[in-house]
């Protein structure tokens, strides 16, 4: 379902809500077992329209640019989550982190690549979406990749992630041995691997 002009002046009136953090949750709940997938596109903001998001939601996939800011905003997101877990949604989990724009002819992406393989290689989708023309001009032609260029690198790139979510929450109903492998960012914070990494440059 495709935002409107409307949403832009949600926030300012889910300011007076009672409970106006869980608006959607309670929306999505008289629905929710109707589909076995509602994905909630979400602003580069965490405001009022996020945290409605993050309470509604069980997981959380984390697109990342391949750009040094994004990897130092990636840590302060986390422990965002962590607190959002803690005090508002204890069901939410991280589901994982998919790197776009990548460019693997440039130094930078290769950098970025690296320190998060490092810190939060659990976390770390296998699919790449790559820097890709026709990405870039689906919005504006009102499409979704799939349906623009359903042959570009783009499209076959988003295709694979949609695979591979589906093969990670449908064929990994919980096992013992899986239970024992699952890392929460929880750990990440008590092992300290959530730091500044302009330390680590």
């Amino acid at each position: 379902i495709p935002s409107n002009v409307d949403l832009a002046g949600a926030e300012i009136e889910l300011v007076g809500r009672d409970h106006r953090e869980k608006i959607l949750s309670m929306v999505l709940n008289g629905v929710n077992e109707e589909y076995e997938f509602v994905v909630i596109d979400c602003p580069p903001s965490l405001g009022l329209l996020t945290l409605n998001a993050l309470t509604a939601s069980q997981s959380v996939l984390i697109p990342m640019q391949c750009e040094y800011y994004a990897l130092q905003g990636l840590s302060h997101l986390l422990k965002t989550l962590q607190r959002i877990k803690k005090f508002i949604n204890p069901n939410l989990k991280v589901e994982g982190i998919l790197l776009t724009m990548y460019d693997g002819r440039t130094l930078l992406t290769g950098q970025v690549e690296d320190q998060v393989k490092k810190y939060f290689s659990e976390f770390l989708m296998k699919t790449i979406i790559p820097r890709n023309v026709r990405l870039s001009e689906a919005p504006s032609h009102g499409k979704p990749i799939v349906l623009y260029a359903n042959r570009s690198k783009g499209s076959d790139s988003y295709v694979e992630l949609a695979q591979e979510i589906i093969q990670r929450t449908k064929g990994e109903i919980m096992t013992p041995k899986k239970q024992q492998q699952e890392i929460s960012y929880e750990d990440w914070i008590k092992d300290n691997k959530l730091r500044d990494f302009s330390k680590n440059k």
